[in-house]
């Protein structure tokens, strides 16, 4: 075993790993809501921006290939940490007590690996349907002279079904639940914090995963409401 491979197994590197990992995946989570929230703007701008990502081509690949990289070692670690911790106390406290700072022990940090696999199974069809377009017609539009794909309406049309509309939103609960631990837990784990400054950061983290959790199921209650006016008009 290479002293690469000894120092990113060991438990300094495992949560060396685990803080990258979720950063980077928080700062994916941030760009990704900018960028759908031009849903919001209208049909124009939301397809010229998607155009314009496909159009990067080989460099998309390769973010692309680095994000299901980053997922893969993410979740990986998280799966390894709780066996790890399921091994070590194979029976669960009847009573759970928080133990409060500076553990900040939380029903979130329980969670995290119910939250993360739910997490995980809906990027993975999330990823299928709006990405690689399976089981959805291909419409097209142009916009500025250029023909291009006609995501937004896909997206809006797959945003009329309630029952969609109330799976997403609770999928971006979760999204929130998951992050308001994820995002302090890994700036924790890279050992950035001192006893300080780590109620501000806790508290700048749980903001952050409300405000992201908002925006995400903003969006399909708005398209809903949407063509429910529409329609009435």
């Amino acid at each position: 075993m290479s002293k690469l491979t000894a120092v990113l197994t060991s438990q300094v590197g495992r949560k060396l790993l685990t803080g990258l990992t979720g950063l980077g995946l928080t700062f994916f989570v941030i760009g990704h809501l900018l960028g759908n929230l031009q849903l919001l703007i209208g049909a124009d701008k939301f397809n010229k921006y998607a155009h314009n990502l496909e159009s990067l081509g080989p460099i998309l690949w390769v973010i692309e290939i680095a994000l299901v990289a980053v997922f893969a070692i993410h979740a990986v670690i998280g799966v390894s940490i709780y066996k790890k911790k399921k091994k070590a106390r194979p029976v669960e406290y009847n009573v759970y007590n928080s133990a409060g700072k500076p553990s900040y022990q939380t029903s979130s940090s329980k969670s995290m690996i119910v939250t993360g696999t739910i997490l995980l199974v809906f990027l993975i069809m999330h990823v299928a349907t709006l990405k690689f377009g399976i089981g959805l017609p291909h419409y097209t539009t142009v916009v500025d002279g250029v023909e291009m794909k006609d995501l937004y309406r896909n997206v809006y049309e797959i945003f009329q079904n309630p029952l969609i509309v109330a799976l997403y939103v609770s999928v971006m609960i979760l999204l929130g639940l998951h992050l308001r631990h994820g995002v302090w837990s890994s700036v924790q784990s890279l050992g950035a914090l001192n006893t300080k400054y780590r109620p501000t950061v806790y508290t700048l983290g749980v903001v952050l995963a409300v405000a992201l959790a908002i925006g995400f199921l903003v969006l399909p209650v708005w398209l809903y409401i949407y063509g429910i006016t529409k329609g009435a008009m």
